[in-house]
């Protein structure tokens, strides 16, 4: 009996040592928009391939639930906009969540997913084509701020 409850305290600190140890996206995160060509705007890169639009995303996960801002630089040296994301979710070390902006012809939505693995979220974002075209996907992978 007693090698029952030793074998069933094992089992229990182990099951919380794990829940402690989960993975949060919680905390600042930045990336570089890549450009079409690769420059400035458009589609996304890996943070600190060089060039491009500085973004930073907020994330805040709270009793099962993912909210968080996006902050994009003002264009021509304006102030920084932020942006509320959307439909957002964490699930299986797994990111989601829409950005939704204004653009010149209407909104313009632009969806993402990334795996969290330490201090990086590495995934495909889902942004309309050219003049409201056919989604393109883009590889992005963000870093945690320190």
């Amino acid at each position: 009996m007693k090698s029952l409850r030793l074998i069933l305290a094992v089992f229990t600190a182990a099951l919380l040592s794990v829940a402690v140890y989960a993975a949060d996206p919680t905390g600042s995160w930045k990336f570089a928009m890549q450009g079409r060509g690769g420059g400035g705007g458009g589609g996304a890169g890996g943070a600190g391939k060089g060039g491009g639009m500085q973004v930073t995303f907020k994330l805040a996960l709270k009793d099962g639930k993912l909210t968080g801002t996006y902050t994009q630089p003002g264009r021509q040296g304006g102030a920084p906009t932020d942006i509320e994301i959307s439909d957002a979710s964490f699930k299986d070390d797994t990111v989601t969540f829409s950005v939704v902006r204004e653009g010149q012809n209407g909104k313009i939505t632009t969806k993402f997913e990334g795996k969290l693995e330490g201090d990086t979220i590495k995934g495909t974002m889902l942004a309309p084509g050219r003049g409201g075209g056919e989604p393109m996907p883009r590889e992005w992978t963000a870093t945690k701020a320190k």
